[in-house]
């Protein structure tokens, strides 16, 4: 039996020859041995766990079937898990707890699955690393000295390291699908509203979702089909049609289906591994009938100063709660103006004070129309090459990113590096369309991910497309070099 596989571990507990609490400690076990050197794990509730899974056990003796009844799954700590911790990677908010569960942590509840975990992440998910973390940064299970990718960094290791088959990260501009790449992972970032947001820790409002991380498009779909879905708690949220065909995912007919290759994500800058493995899965993807289209998203050359613009914005409106008053934590040092600089000051990370600082300038009066408009207008003009090139092609394909993980410390000390690593993923996100990560092949034995991306609402059949690509390859059912 593959130890990551969740559609494996389906079959088993339904079959009786496994029980939730067996899984439940066999993660646990797994954690405490790996993680003391991975650092993927903010939070375990050993107690919460087990109840969840005896609850899991008693419904699945009822005869109950649900596609996570009793799988083991890891929630990113900028999810509301009630009872537990919320860190958010940060000190401001170290020691809060939940009063309640996010919308998608309760409809993961309901549906049996069995939390095991409180992922590692960059703080307040700004990151493209995984190294921006209070606690330190995770470590990539292929290469410990290596990044995992950012921000939901402990997301990924826990499902690439076998802590659980799936887990889930947020997005707001490639936060899953970077360390899917970087792990050998498939990642989703839904259509803009697909997954609430409710029980979610803002970053930047406007651009973030919940992404699922598994092994392939098949365990993705499952744990899609019971959290998608209209919240009343979230007034962005919205209906994914096809969810039907989610549960049991079967794969596309590619034959004929027209995926656009972009210009902008195939030019200089692309390492020559990476460029090797995507073609690599192009040619798979064109041999099961697939035509590939050049094509043209004209104004990516400006997705990055528009995402930096528009994200660093929305941050510092976001972060102000965090003031040592209202939210988070406080240092007393003094009078009001004091106790408020003081908390900040030792509460917030080096990049939390960059975004917050750069935000509040872009939005200052005498700035607000040179950089916050010009950016909206921009994200305008982005969103709209989407719409051409969705009138002449199904699909889009990329890479996900220019190269594959990088060393740690590597872009730490220079910012506009560490922002360029989502220079592919970015333009997806600014048009707020689903967008898929999946395992492609390898460069200096290092992953490579491929990205699909579709109009909005197109979650189901990128998966459907997805499934089929990994029926032709196996690629996503490697895993790295770590004890069994």
């Amino acid at each position: 039996m593959d130890p990551y596989s969740l559609m494996d571990w389906r079959e088993g507990l339904d079959a009786g020859d496994l029980s939730a609490v067996f899984l439940a400690h066999r993660c646990l076990d797994r954690m405490n041995v790996l993680d003391p050197d991975l650092n993927a794990v903010a939070h375990v509730d050993p107690d919460l766990t087990l109840a969840a899974a005896r609850a899991a056990d008693a419904r699945l003796a009822r005869g109950e079937r649900t596609p996570l009844l009793g799988i083991p799954v890891v929630l990113k700590d900028n999810l509301a898990w009630a009872g537990t911790p919320t860190g958010n990677g940060s000190r401001i908010t170290r020691g809060y707890t939940a009063p309640h569960d996010a919308t998608v942590v309760a409809r993961l509840l309901q549906a049996g699955a069995v939390p095991v975990a409180k992922a590692a992440m960059d703080e307040f998910a700004m990151g493209s690393s995984g190294e921006t973390a209070a606690q330190g940064p995770a470590r990539n299970p292929w290469d410990r000295t290596r990044v995992p990718g950012g921000s939901s960094s402990g997301s990924a290791v826990a499902v690439a390291a076998g802590y659980a088959p799936f887990a889930l990260g947020s997005d707001t501009g490639g936060s899953v699908r970077l360390p899917a790449s970087f792990c050998n992972l498939t990642a989703l970032r839904p259509t803009y509203g697909v997954l609430s947001r409710y029980g979610v820790t803002a970053m930047a409002s406007s651009l973030d979702q919940v992404g699922p991380l598994a092994a392939s498009a098949r365990d993705l779909a499952a744990g899609l089909a019971v959290m998608a879905g209209v919240d009343p708690a979230d007034a962005t949220s919205r209906d994914l049609p096809g969810t039907g065909r989610l549960a049991d995912l079967q794969p596309a007919d590619l034959r004929g289906l027209r995926i656009g290759l972009p210009a902008e994500c195939f030019g200089e800058g692309l390492e020559a591994g990476v460029r090797e493995a995507v073609e690599g899965a192009l040619a798979v993807l064109r041999d099961l009938g697939a035509r590939l289209v050049p094509v043209s998203l004209p104004h990516t050359p400006w997705a990055i100063d528009t995402y930096v613009l528009l994200n660093t914005a929305e941050v510092s409106s976001n972060l102000a709660r965090f003031d040592g008053v209202r939210y988070g934590a406080r240092v007393e040092a003094g009078g009001l103006d004091e106790t408020l600089a003081a908390t900040r000051e030792a509460g917030f990370g080096t990049e939390a004070k960059r975004r917050i600082l750069l935000g509040a300038f872009c939005l200052s009066r005498g700035y607000v129309e040179a950089f916050y408009v010009r950016a909206q207008k921009a994200r305008t003009l982005i969103a709209g090459d989407f719409e051409a090139a969705f009138r002449e092609v199904d699909l889009l394909a990329a890479p996900v990113c220019p190269t594959p993980a990088f060393p740690l410390g590597d872009r730490t000390s220079d910012p506009l590096a560490m922002y360029l690593t989502d220079v592919f993923t970015v333009t997806p996100a600014l048009a707020g369309l689903p967008a898929l990560a999946l395992p492609a092949g390898f460069s200096g034995g290092l992953p490579v991910g491929l990205q699909l991306i579709g109009p909005a609402l197109s979650d189901v059949n990128l998966l459907e497309a997805a499934h089929a690509f990994q029926l032709s390859t196996g690629h996503h059912r490697q895993a790295p070099p770590l004890p069994c």
